[in-house]
């Protein structure tokens, strides 16, 4: 115990092992009778005459293959910036883009929570990031006869928002990390674990975003180098109350608020259901980041609202007004009106948070 004990405090983290979620294995082709060719597994259609049947006969009877998903050349994909927030401009529609974005997720190993390509949302579920467990010579060993028994204390999740370019037949990529990390509390003899909200991981978003861009075709030196970020934050957000309500006064213009104001609401678990950015209304509902996961107590559910606040199931807009190089934010409920209940309030506190 003394030494399993001691490869926990070994290096945490090996260098280079940023991230190393599971991947699904790919198992041995099936091996086909001998007296039966694969070749003719897939029999030409009865409708075909195969004495004299001719590619563009198969070509003709055969499914459209989705070439319309197809990406354009991504060698104009580029990261574009907006002081600590960068994001992917991509060539082509975001119809085309969902595919492949799909895709990718499957194949870095997630699962699919939420996908919703209506309003361009994409969610994948928690994972365990093995490159958090601690690395040592006895959990190497043992890893390699029963890799199970090691697990991560943490638990990462990924949200995925398209929408239009600025740009004609462009699609702009936002991407944004949330986290738990399971926390020891109690006493010493009545210990129990629980899952606690981790901060947003920066460095995680940014490996993913390249990671992205080098599955859709672009060099990874390229990416790597879009994406080294200098940090240019400054304080552009302030939370006002006045006789009216409380509202939230960002100092920029409606596009750039409107950009930020989508990833600040990703970032704090709510459910974007629908969009209007021509009326520039969002709207949301607040989403349990650990709703979906073990409901019998391994994992505690995260709440930012009382229970007796009665929020789980309601909806809000929340509507941002321009006002020349200003813009206002607001909540409103269902219906449209101005809510200036205790829980909007702590809707634009959680906003301000992240704007600030």
């Amino acid at each position: 115990m003394l030494l399993l004990n001691a490869c926990g405090t070994a290096d945490k983290m090996a260098p280079g092992r940023k991230v190393d979620y599971k991947k699904s294995r790919t198992t041995d082709a099936l091996e086909v009778p001998p007296d039966l060719s694969s070749a003719t597994i897939n029999e030409a259609p009865d409708t075909l005459d195969k004495a004299s049947a001719q590619i563009s006969d198969y070509s003709d009877s055969m499914p459209a293959t989705g070439a319309e998903t197809v990406l354009p050349d991504q060698a104009s994909m580029r990261v574009a910036r907006d002081g600590d927030q960068q994001w992917l401009v991509i060539p082509g529609e975001p119809s085309r883009v969902w595919s492949r974005v799909r895709e990718f997720w499957m194949q870095e190993g997630f699962l699919i929570n939420k996908e919703d390509p209506r309003v361009g949302i994409l969610e994948t579920g928690w994972a365990e990031n093995r490159a958090d467990i601690p690395q040592g010579v006895i959990r190497n060993t043992l890893g390699k006869v029963i890799d199970f028994a090691y697990s991560a204390a943490t638990r990462d999740q990924y949200r995925v928002r398209l929408e239009k370019g600025e740009a004609a037949g462009t699609t702009e990529l936002y991407l944004t990390h949330r986290g738990v990390e399971e926390v020891v509390t109690g006493g010493a003899t009545d210990t129990n674990t629980v899952w606690k909200p981790r901060a947003s991981d920066p460095e995680l978003e940014v490996e993913m975003l390249k990671r992205i861009m080098v599955y859709l075709g672009v060099e990874e030196q390229k990416a790597q180098q879009q994406l080294a970020r200098t940090s240019t934050r400054e304080v552009r957000a302030q939370l006002v109350s006045d006789a009216s309500g409380t509202q939230l006064i960002l100092g920029e213009d409606f596009s750039r608020a409107w950009r930020r104001t989508g990833v600040a609401l990703d970032r704090v678990s709510f459910a974007v259901e629908d969009r209007n950015r021509s009326e520039g209304v969002y709207y949301v509902r607040y989403n349990d980041p650990l709703g979906d996961q073990d409901k019998e107590g391994l994992l505690s559910k995260l709440a930012f609202w009382s229970a007796d606040d009665e929020v789980d199931a309601t909806l809000y807009r929340i509507t941002l007004i321009a006002s020349g190089a200003e813009t206002r934010v607001i909540v409103n409920d269902a219906a449209g009106k101005r809510d200036n209940s205790t829980t909007a309030k702590r809707i634009l506190t959680l906003l301000e948070e992240q704007l600030r």
